[in-house]
């Protein structure tokens, strides 16, 4: 396969192109000569062609010689006159008509919409789909049971996974988060300092935590917001699926990012991305090489720290979002597609401009990405939209804030490990020794080496990626599931969420085998309380109250809740019974079952890969009630209830949740007047420069690393 040929065109190519020749001579006559512009010339300067396709054909007249001659002459050059008309109209046009700010996306997605310029602009409120829930109607938060309370006895996996029943990848969470980090990023600075309580006598509690407390402050209001009206927030990032993550949203930092000189002027820079050593640049890339006379060094646009990038700011990465160092897979993703950016401008014409080479690069690179999200990922978690009539301007794309604060907040899909396989001989000696010691597990088996990576040690830590490799990395996310989307959340998320071991370990490993252990940790992180708190702070209703509003019958029970046969503790010597909610026997597992309903032994080796359905003493309806008291279904969480429901058939959601993503997932299709699907730009490049958007994921991994990976990245295989 020809790198950025087109191996299946079914789409009719641009009219323009029809109009100097048959669609198969001008690929032809392209094909043959390295620049597709002389090609065009080229074709243009010549006679109509005589064809048995029903192309343009030469008329024979019998004349003489000399009159032949001239009749063909004026011939030639009435055609050529005509076509160079018609190159002009192309060129002024289309792809290169850089005059027209309507063709082009903005980086902060005003005008998408002509009509409504700041539908899906960054800067602006999240969209409301239910009513606000403030205890005084205008930002107060809810009351509620503390939330690391419920997150002991709903959220505590006591270290027995459950992956997907589907067999969803690691793919499945880690494309979520790039789409996250794509298309929302709440306003992060700090508003008012309200902490989750920590209670270290908590029966359920293992972790002990030196602050007392777990750090949280609200979302600042949006301006004008929570005084006379209800209190809102913004979202700082474009609503639309259109690779932010890769390029950012301002001049100044996609300035940074691209290669040339940072002197505020965008029309010298060079259409490539700047990728030292095909990796994404650091911080201090630009401390050497100062551009345009500078005397001091030109600073890196500004990115999230954290785990160890908090006292070592020079190993960060750069990229389009500030989330980017947050783990080693989103890096690695991020890199990929800086890589693919730079690939497509290497199949472009250097005769033309830089930046229309930079602009085609972005607009395939968005149009993959969307590509990917329709045709391989919803698809691969089970959720199928209706049908697409093409772009409608009355379809609002902003990213809702309860799907922002509530249905997108998968966090019990994310695996708690990464496991790359290489051959053995990949890595030297010493390198092996370096991962040791790290925390990192070395498998050796059938002349492969495995890394086993905890998730801990993902965080913050970019070097990590390139000591591993892009390639490996990124293959290894295909081979394994992800976890199972329920209310579980791996201890990595739920307690250490960002942190390192206190000094003093010796041995890094020992902390997270075979579960987390709490000694090697003085601070308590849950991103499980958090995402409840969170959910308080942005007003959203109760759980029944968010079905309404989407379009669901409420449910009348806990038992209903989560499909249960009853929400009554059992009676049983294991259990206490005058406070049974605060009696750690309530989680343990009392049985496993693999994708095939086969029971599988608690103890076996089985357990910790193949389990994907768990029965625990008490059911969850249960430790529900026992948390938010009887008949109360009404006042549970909207996170919480989410989570509790049982699966759709086929889909790896409940019916709440799938709902929040049918309708969220087909506004960003509709309202986005640049979908792949609406967008004849996307056309005009194929037929004019062999360039596909239509690339599956492991298509792009294949061309930017290539590593051999199966045509689905997003299903992994069973052993």
């Amino acid at each position: 396969m020809t790198s950025g040929a087109s191996t299946e065109v079914r789409e009719p190519v641009s009219p323009e192109l029809v109009l100097v020749a048959p669609p198969d001579v001008a690929r032809v006559a392209r094909d043959r000569l390295p620049d597709p512009l002389a090609a065009r010339r080229r074709l243009h300067a010549a006679p109509a062609l005589a064809t048995s396709g029903g192309g343009v054909a030469a008329v024979a007249v019998p004349a003489p010689r000399a009159r032949r001659r001239r009749w063909t002459w004026w011939l030639a050059a009435a055609v050529a006159v005509g076509l160079a008309v018609a190159e002009a109209v192309f060129f002024q046009g289309s792809v290169f008509n850089r005059s027209s700010a309507s063709e082009w996306r903005t980086l902060s997605g005003r005008g998408n919409n002509v009509d409504h310029p700041s539908w899906g602009e960054e800067n602006r409120p999240y969209l409301r789909v239910a009513p606000f829930s403030y205890t005084n109607g205008l930002g107060k938060m809810d009351a509620g049971p503390p939330a690391r309370y419920i997150s002991n006895r709903i959220f505590n996996d006591v270290g027995q996974n459950l992956f997907s029943e589907s067999a969803v990848s690691q793919w499945g969470w880690v494309w979520g988060q790039f789409l996250d980090h794509t298309f929302g990023l709440r306003n992060e600075k700090p508003g008012e300092r309200t902490p989750i309580p920590f209670d270290s006598n908590d029966p359920l509690e293992r972790f002990k935590n030196d602050l007392g407390k777990i750090d949280f402050t609200r979302t600042p209001r949006a301006p004008g917001t929570g005084v006379t009206r209800p209190r809102q927030e913004i979202n700082t990032v474009p609503s639309f699926i259109d690779a932010f993550a890769v390029y950012g949203g301002s001049d100044s930092r996609l300035e940074w990012l691209r290669e040339g000189p940072v002197d505020g002027k965008m029309s010298n820079n060079r259409a490539t991305l700047l990728l030292p050593d095909g990796y994404l640049p650091r911080v201090n890339a630009r401390d050497r090489g100062l551009s345009a006379g500078r005397k001091r060094a030109v600073p890196a646009p500004a990115m999230d720290l954290m785990g160890p990038l908090v006292g070592n700011r020079s190993q960060a990465i750069v990229s389009g979002d500030v989330r980017a160092n947050e783990n080693i897979a989103l890096t690695a993703t991020h890199t990929l597609f800086a890589r693919e950016h730079n690939r497509i401008v290497s199949l472009l014409p250097a005769s033309l401009p830089e930046e229309d080479r930079f602009q085609i690069a972005r607009r395939v690179v968005g149009a993959e990405q969307q590509y990917i999200t329709y045709r391989e990922f919803l698809p691969a978690l089970g959720v199928h939209l209706s049908p697409y009539h093409g772009y409608d301007p009355n379809v609002d794309p902003t990213i809702s804030n309860e799907f922002a604060t509530v249905g997108y907040r998968v966090h019990s899909m994310v695996h708690g490990e990464f496991e790359p396989t290489v051959q053995a001989g990949t890595y030297t000696r010493d390198e092996l020794e370096a991962f040791e010691r790290q925390g990192i597990e070395v498998e050796r088996a059938r002349g492969n080496v495995t890394l086993v990576i905890p998730l801990g040690l993902a965080f913050g830590n970019p070097s990590l990626l390139q000591a591993v490799g892009l390639g490996p990395l990124l293959k290894g996310l295909g081979a394994e599931r992800q976890y199972r989307n329920d209310e579980q959340i791996d201890e990595s998320l739920r307690s250490i969420l960002f942190q390192i071991p206190k000094p003093g370990k010796r041995d890094p490993r020992s902390c997270g085998s075979p579960v987390v252990q709490p000694g090697c940790f003085s601070d308590v992180q849950d991103i499980g309380a958090i995402d409840i708190e969170r959910g308080r702070d942005h007003g959203m209703p109760h759980y029944n109250q968010l079905r309404v509003a989407y379009g669901l019958a409420p449910k009348g029970s806990y038992a209903e809740t989560t499909g249960a046969s009853t929400e009554s503790f059992p009676r049983s010597r294991m259990i206490g019974r005058r406070a049974p909610i605060d009696d750690p026997d309530i989680l343990d597992f009392t049985k496993l079952r693999d994708a095939d309903g086969k029971v599988i032994p608690l103890t076996s080796d089985e357990a910790e890969e193949g389990a994907v359905v768990g029965k625990r003493r008490t059911t969850l309806a249960a430790r529900l009630k026992g948390i938010y008291g009887t008949g109360n279904v009404d006042k549970v969480d909207a996170f919480v209830g989410m989570l509790s429901e049982p699966h759709v058939r086929g889909t790896e959601f409940g019916e709440l949740q799938l709902a929040m993503w049918k309708k969220q997932f087909e506004a960003l299709r509709d309202g986005d007047r640049f979908s792949y699907r609406n967008d004849p730009m996307l056309d005009r490049i194929r037929s004019q420069y062999g360039i596909d958007y239509r690339r599956t994921l492991a298509d792009l991994i294949r061309l930017n690393t290539g590593e051999k990976v199966a045509p689905d990245v997003f299903k992994a295989p069973i052993d």
